[in-house]
């Protein structure tokens, strides 16, 4: 039997090792699926929106390593395809975008569901190819699937139908994907950043994503410096356990010493971060060096003395034996001591959480904290969700926290979960919602998860609004407006799809419903928890124009009639601390 195009296909993205695909299939896509299924060798996801499907994908991408396919059949089914990817192309993962087209009889016809791939998908992928002829086929996959891996992000390969269905050309389908190369920086940059650190009284260090793998280098250099360590969010999981130097975030999500340490050391070492939030970063009276393994991060945020292209790990071990130890520890002291204060602060809440009514998000994290499991997967909607979980919630070894941190899209929390169980059976992959990404884009993928029987834990903050969305209103000096809505029982809507649901409105109540919802194994369960709709997470160090801010918007509630809303939100935080 003769091979079709779409045999080909499948056969190259099975060598370069996708096992997964997940979308929606129709009309031109039909004969993709069909050839999928002869296969049989990749587990094609079903959902209900092509979204909820790429952002699952994404998910098990970054955690894994490996390419994921995505699809969807032309026009609108393509079209939804696109937010994740862009999700993709800043977390820099590979997924495959499998993307319906216009048959070639009808291309530039203005036909139904017609668009044009490469003008549609330019800001979304690292690749775009449309296969017009079977001919094509081999070089057109091998180089999105290559430029997916190597350059990191989605890449598009556009199917019409009738081409997909036609014979392919006898070839070898097969795809050999080059290793990673992970250099340290050159000798010159080594010796300049020894110099420049010796020199120094002070050094600090901030971490970031590049970090994730060099947890035991970065520690070590930190202790033989005395420096403090800061993390951006996603740095925190790999540089703040085990690490005594660990001094918390800066920015709006920031607690700890970790603002004073980067503002006051003679060095700051920023390695392998692209934190965007330049205001709490040093402009002026800190010498930065900063290490990354993409020249095209360097500097971008801040001016550096020293732009060093390297891999994190590599570049500190080689780095280590070259710098003097120093044994002065006041600075470090005072910045982790500052730390140990803000713990303090956090840990107020947690302390009385079990009497204070409604429930406070920080009580409710760090139970949760407690009581998952050492290697439990965490995924945070884009929100408060994200405060609670960098502050409260303890990452080690195993534990991994991950969002749309980059492109920051609502509603990723769900389908992250979904994706990280389908790709680590058993594992415990908790998301924690808000109301608002919940009833975006997870409800209606429930129905795929209660249909695949995974124990994906949805815990949703159900605060009856859009509350950062609220917070960000306030520090901009508006009246919120258009953040509020009405919440169903989200409980009794997951039982009727078929999932376990639990209704937590009861202080007493959050330890018992946690752990009957991390047990229950025979499906999705929805925690619809009751939490605070004042609490407000005030980062250790606050801007003038935030705290200005803040002033400027209580004065128009006032003015606006909202007096008691404004009181209310005033006393109810003061009497908490």
């Amino acid at each position: 039997m003769s091979k079709s195009v779409a045999d080909g296909l499948w056969e190259m993205l099975v060598s370069a090792g996708v096992r997964r695909c997940y979308g929606i299939v129709g009309d031109a896509l039909n004969p993709v699926v069909d050839a999928m299924r002869r296969n049989g060798q990749v587990d094609f996801v079903h959902v209900r929106n092509e979204e909820f499907g790429v952002f699952a994908a994404v998910a098990e991408a970054k955690l894994t390593g490996r390419p994921v396919a995505v699809c969807g059949t032309a026009g609108p089914g393509v079209a939804h395809l696109v937010n994740g990817m862009l999700d993709a192309l800043k977390e820099k993962v590979p997924v495959i975008v499998l993307a319906g087209d216009t048959e070639t009889v009808l291309m530039d016809s203005e036909t139904v569901e017609e668009l044009n791939p490469y003008r549609f998908f330019a800001s979304a992928a690292v690749y775009v190819g449309r296969l017009v002829n079977p001919g094509q086929l081999r070089t057109v996959v091998t180089s999105a699937v290559t430029a997916a891996v190597t350059c990191g992000g989605p890449a598009v390969v556009a199917l019409p139908g009738d081409v997909a269905a036609a014979h392919a050309p006898k070839d070898r389908y097969e795809i050999r994907l080059p290793r990673p190369v992970r250099s340290p920086a050159g000798a010159e940059d080594l010796a300049a950043m020894a110099e420049l650190i010796n020199e120094a009284d002070t050094v600090a260090v901030f971490g970031g994503q590049g970090c994730a793998e060099a947890h035991a280098e970065v520690t070590a250099l930190a202790g033989k410096l005395g420096a403090p360590v800061g993390y951006s969010l996603k740095g925190k999981q790999f540089l703040e356990h085990d690490n005594a130097n660990a001094v918390g975030m800066t920015g709006l999500l920031g607690y700890g010493g970790c603002h004073h340490a980067l503002r006051h050391a003679d060095v700051l070492l920023m390695l392998g971060t692209d934190f965007p939030f330049s205001s709490f970063l040093p402009h002026g009276g800190t010498r930065i060096i900063q290490v990354d393994h993409d020249a095209a991060r360097l500097g971008r945020r801040v001016p550096v003395e020293l732009a060093v292209t390297g891999d994190v790990r590599a570049t500190v071990a080689a780095l280590l034996p070259l710098v003097e130890p120093k044994s002065d520890g006041d600075f470090l002291a005072r910045c982790v001591e500052e730390t140990e204060r803000f713990h303090g602060r956090m840990r107020h809440y947690a302390e009385r959480g079990p009497r204070i009514r409604p429930i406070r998000p920080e009580y409710l994290a760090t139970v949760l904290s407690d009581l998952a499991a050492d290697d439990a997967l965490f995924f945070a909607d884009t929100g408060t969700p994200v405060i609670w979980a960098a502050r409260h919630i303890r990452y080690g070894p195993k534990r991994r926290l991950f969002g749309s941190f980059s492109w920051a899209s609502m509603a990723t929390a769900s389908p992250g979960a979904f994706g990280a169980q389908l790709a680590f059976p058993g594992r415990q992959t908790i998301a924690l919602c808000g109301d608002g990404g919940f009833t975006m884009l997870a409800l209606g993928d429930l129905l795929t998860e209660v249909q695949r029987r995974l124990p994906v834990v949805h815990i949703v903050l159900n605060n009856s609004g859009l509350d950062f969305v609220k917070i960000e209103q306030q520090e901009a000096g508006f009246v919120p407006f258009g953040t509020d809505f009405a919440n169903p029982d989200f409980a009794a809507v997951a039982e009727a799809m078929g999932a376990k649901g639990i209704r937590i409105e009861d202080p007493g109540d959050v330890a018992d419903g946690l752990r009957s919802a991390l047990s229950h194994t025979g499906g999705p369960v929805v925690v619809d928890v009751l939490v605070d709709p004042y609490a407000l997470a005030v980062p250790a160090h606050v801007p003038v124009g935030t705290a200005a801010g803040f002033t400027l918007s209580a004065a128009r509630q006032i003015l606006a009639g909202r007096l008691d809303e404004v009181i209310d939100t005033a006393t109810h935080n003061a009497r908490l601390v």
